[in-house]
């Protein structure tokens, strides 16, 4: 059981050098200690976005299988009658997979409005 909790720690370290923690690029100390609050909070929604948005095997993808599958997307935001709609390219193979983590945030965003 120790070792899972150390290797699950291990992973976390390892994706949040993928996203940012391996080199600290600032010079001053108290912009390297921003720049690690924002590595921080990228990390904490990846990790909420995972689990709330996708489900299967994209929930265990590292941060380098999602930018390259999610994140780098090709789609365009309209906005017609105060309506922001994405446009995914129907070419992608992900595509599916986005607009369907799409949908189950919009819908968490409905449940937690209030009504009125």
């Amino acid at each position: 059981m120790r070792h899972r909790r150390r290797a699950r720690a291990e992973d976390r370290i390892r994706c949040l050098k993928d996203g940012g923690l391996r080199n600290l690029p600032l010079h001053g100390f108290d912009q390297n200690k921003i720049w690690l609050a924002v590595v921080a909070l990228a990390a904490d929604l990846l990790a909420w976005m995972q689990t709330l948005a996708l489900d299967g095997a994209a929930r265990r993808w590292k941060p380098k299988r999602l930018r390259l599958r999610i994140f780098s997307l090709a789609g365009v935001l309209a906005r017609t009658a105060r309506v922001t709609t994405v446009h995914l390219s129907e070419r992608s193979p992900w595509a599916d997979l986005a607009a369907a983590a799409l949908a189950r945030l919009r819908a968490l965003d409905l449940q937690a409005a209030p009504p009125g």
